[in-house]
Order: structure tokens, then C-alpha cells, then sequence
């Protein structure tokens, strides 16, 4: 009997998570591919991105850890977002992101300290895409510095390259508490985020505790 190599949606995770909104001039962006009907949200001459370092713990569907990069982009006169690039530390999680959701995960060798909550710091977080090398691809740092009361339900959609010319739309829930803070980012000259290096981020926030659902029940 072969065995499925990736749960079906909806995944249901949860663990921490650590996000930053960048701006970048439309200029220095890489050329992603984005699904027909999605464009580049741009704010004057600059685009927004948003980074997510996450550490899916025991307890949901799958265990992992990732970065993920997402574009902001305007989709049927909404905002949403598209998931351009992303590295994970499990095949289940790149098989899936990739077949459900069209997510264009990759392998890698993520880093992730012990968290220290009562400092709020959180990092630095490594990414080695050539772990041969020694030498991390990308490296994020995070602090905490307000913590904001209770716990807050957070919609969202991916819009995903899908089979054909159909984009995917994929549905995302989050509910967890919030904190703001700040992050900073270095990459090496090689790196698929070298155009974040130094750069210093409009937004920086975590997410302790969460819970988090991606995708929608599909009827057999």
C-alpha cells in the first residue's frame, strides 16, 4: 500500500511565528512569477514583502520549521499576497505546499534557538541553503517590545500559481497573541533575499501560541 507522502488540506499547525513587512523600491525586487490576474501591490515606486520565520511544533499536522517570503499583490481589486519563495526542513511540508498549494518550497537547514520569552529576543534564525558551505544564506533576528492584550483572529488568502491559467486561492486562519517589536535581516551576497540585506523593516511582529489553518476541506 503506498502511503500518502503529504496530509490533505486543511493543514492545522501551530508554534511560533516571527514577521517582518518590508518595503522595497519595485526596482530591487526579483521578477517572481505571479498567477494571472495578480499583480505587484506598489505603494509609489515600492512593493511590499512580508518574511515569516515559523517553527511548527509537535501537536498539528505536521511538524517543521520555514521561512517563507510573500509579495503583497492586487488580485480582483483586493489586496492579498502571494507566497514567492520558501525553504522548509521537511519533504512532507515541501511536497504538499508545493501539490495542494502551489508554494514554492524548498529544502533547507534551518537553525532556530531556544526561545527566551522573557527577554524577547527571539534569533537569530539561520537558513543554510548550502549547508556544506558553513555559512548561513540568511540570517533574521527579532525583539519583542509591546505585548498587545488577548487573542486576535487574522484572515488571509494566498494567491498561488495554479494548473493552467487558474490561480489558486488558498485560504489562511490565524488566531493568536500579538506582539510588536523590531527585526533586522542580513543575507549573503548570493542569497535569494540579498535585496533585504540591511535593510531595516516598516513592521516587525510575533506570533506565540498560535493556531493556524491553510487550505479548505476538499469533499472526496
Amino acid at each position: 500500500m503506498n502511503q500518502t507522502p503529504f496530509p490533505p488540506e486543511p493543514w492545522h499547525l501551530r508554534g511560533t511565528m516571527q514577521v517582518a513587512l518590508w518595503r522595497v523600491p519595485l526596482t530591487d525586487l526579483p521578477e517572481w512569477p505571479l498567477p494571472p490576474g495578480a499583480r505587484p501591490l506598489a505603494v509609489g515606486r515600492h512593493g511590499c514583502v512580508v518574511t515569516f520565520w515559523v517553527d511548527y511544533l509537535p501537536g498539528g499536522t505536521l511538524a517543521y520549521r520555514e521561512l517563507l517570503v510573500a509579495q503583497a499583490v492586487r488580485y480582483r481589486r483586493a489586496v492579498a499576497a502571494t507566497a514567492v519563495a520558501a525553504w522548509v526542513d521537511s519533504e512532507r511540508s515541501r511536497a504538499g505546499g508545493r501539490t495542494l498549494w502551489g508554494i514554492p518550497k524548498e529544502l533547507a537547514v534551518l537553525d532556530f534557538p531556544d526561545p527566551e520569552p522573557s527577554t524577547g529576543v527571539h534569533g537569530p534564525f539561520h537558513l543554510y541553503d548550502d549547508p556544506g558551505s558553513g555559512r548561513p544564506a540568511v540570517t533574521g533576528r527579532h525583539r519583542t517590545r509591546l505585548r498587545v492584550p488577548g487573542r486576535w483572529f487574522l484572515p488571509a488568502r494566498l494567491i498561488q500559481p495554479g494548473p493552467g491559467d487558474t490561480p489558486r486561492e488558498v485560504p489562511l486562519r490565524l488566531t493568536a497573541p500579538f506582539g510588536i517589536g523590531t527585526a533586522s535581516l542580513t543575507a549573503a551576497p548570493t542569497s535569494p533575499l540579498s535585496f533585504l540585506d540591511g535593510r531595516r523593516p516598516l513592521l516587525a511582529g510575533t506570533a506565540d501560541e498560535f493556531r493556524f489553518t491553510v487550505g479548505r476541506r476538499r469533499d472526496k
